[in-house]
């Protein structure tokens, strides 16, 4: 994992043809501050995923007990990606004004605090208030969870100018972690202690975390930029990547109101295995993530082939889940979850190089390098996530109490076969654009070589 030593200097900018210049032989190793950086980025990617996974095997079913809707439950879901959305624009925005790490720190903790308040909701009376204590907590944990990711993604682009799709792809190894370990720890406290246990254990293990990063995180500083949002949003590029992360992210958050309900209703499992199933998805997004990292970075002009073919092939499996009515298939039990397998990896083909390409764009396009210009990208690119995540269980939820998972799964792979045309379709057109213009810069005639050989010979 080669990569300049990060000491607080600038990023070096990328080649013009996007190619990474390749390390010297003292860059091979990493640095004191490059691994300090990668273990909190580590901790925080673990620690947020097992408490947002841990909701998926059991709320959705204890949430109707209380009185919610399916359609209540995907708003629950769906507010946390709302003020998400809202916080990652502001607090990417002043980053450098907050400070990286403080951003990252204070985050962390609240996302604690409020964990093990949710756990505290099983007193509170069925009804309105048991929904509206839920959209408050949920609302409190996105903006700290905001917090914390955007520092993340800023400072570890500073740490590794040179490798970030093959360390946030590295990195996705903890993110899938989280996931996979947080469903099915999830089922079995709930089954074996109840409803608060689960939030009270998983809120200590991220407080707990919260002193080992203040001691462990290096400080990073920056001079504060002038560019805006709307500047690097509005340019064509940014606009198709954006489009991929959302569509992404509504896809995936989806499945959160839904997947659980579906696997009990039709394959009669009890809770405590429903977050087994979940393993399909987690376990091959966060086992192929670093390969697509290394493969982003070391072939940076195939980014743009894993982003189309992910996207078709995440719209594939979204019509195979149920699968849809139209196909005339039985669901069972083995080919929901290879499915499952395979939604992961074509996730992790569109989703890991969408930061580098966004970055790189910006590189092309004048932005000025530095930990503010990376505070843009990474809150525009939580905010997309998390617009995605609010739209996909919101609609997902409607859907799945409309017409069924079946046909609601198939509908919201829609997003996929857009994106991923869309993107595709950008890219032809580009690489279309530029051949044309490199066809009209032909070499200069006889005449005017003989004339510039006559003038530089007077």
């Amino acid at each position: 994992m080669g990569s300049r030593a990060a000491d607080g200097a600038a990023p070096e900018r990328p080649p013009e043809d996007g190619t990474p210049e390749a390390p010297g032989e003292e860059s091979r190793r990493l640095t004191r501050q490059q691994l300090f950086t990668m273990v909190a980025a580590a901790s925080i990617n673990f620690s947020s995923m097992i408490c947002y996974s841990i909701l998926g095997p059991f709320f959705p079913g204890e949430a109707e007990k209380k009185g919610a809707s399916n359609t209540v439950v995907g708003l629950i879901f769906g507010c946390f990606a709302l003020f998400n959305f809202l916080s990652s624009l502001i607090l990417g925005n002043y980053l450098t004004k907050i400070g990286a790490k403080f951003m990252f720190v204070s985050g962390m903790f609240v996302s604690g605090c409020v964990t093990i308040l949710f756990g505290m909701l099983d007193k509170v009376p069925s009804g309105p208030m048991f929904i509206g204590f839920c959209f408050l907590v949920r609302a409190m944990d996105a903006i700290s969870f905001a917090a914390a990711m955007t520092a993340s993604f800023s400072i570890l682009a500073k740490a590794f100018p040179n490798n970030i799709a093959t360390v946030l792809g590295s990195l996705e190894i903890f993110t899938g972690l989280g996931l996979v370990l947080g469903p099915p720890l999830g089922g079995f406290l709930y089954q074996s202690f109840g409803y608060e246990i689960p939030f009270v254990t998983l809120g200590c293990v991220v407080l707990v975390l919260v002193p080992v990063n203040m001691c462990l995180l290096p400080k990073y500083d920056s001079i504060p930029s002038k560019e805006s949002f709307w500047k690097l949003f509005l340019l064509p590029k940014v606009l198709f990547l954006c489009f991929t992360i959302f569509s992404l992210s509504a896809c995936l958050g989806f499945l959160d109101p839904t997947m659980s309900l579906f696997i009990l209703k039709k394959f009669k499992l009890p809770a405590g295995y429903v977050g087994l199933v979940f393993l399909g998805l987690a376990l091959s997004y966060s086992l192929s993530s670093p390969l697509l990292g290394l493969l982003s970075d070391k072939m940076p002009r195939i980014r743009k082939w894993l982003l189309v073919s992910g996207g078709l092939i995440t719209a594939l499996c979204f019509f195979l889940l149920g699968p849809a009515p139209v196909l005339h298939i039985e669901s069972q039990l083995w080919m929901f979850v290879l499915v499952l397998v395979l939604l992961g990896f074509s996730l992790g083909m569109s989703a890991i190089p969408v930061f580098p390409e966004i970055l790189q764009c910006a590189y092309e396009n004048g932005f000025e390098e530095g930990l503010s210009l990376l505070g843009l990208v990474s809150g525009l690119f939580n905010a997309m996530w998390s617009l995605g995540a609010f739209i996909g269980p919101t609609l997902g939820g409607f859907l799945n109490e409309k017409l069924g998972f079946e046909w609601a799964s198939a509908i919201q792979g829609g997003w996929a076969v857009l994106s991923g045309l869309a993107t595709g379709i950008y890219y032809i057109a580009e690489a279309t654009r530029k051949s044309s213009s490199s066809s009209l810069q032909s070499p200069p005639s006889d005449n005017e070589e003989g004339t510039h050989l006559l003038g530089s010979e007077t």
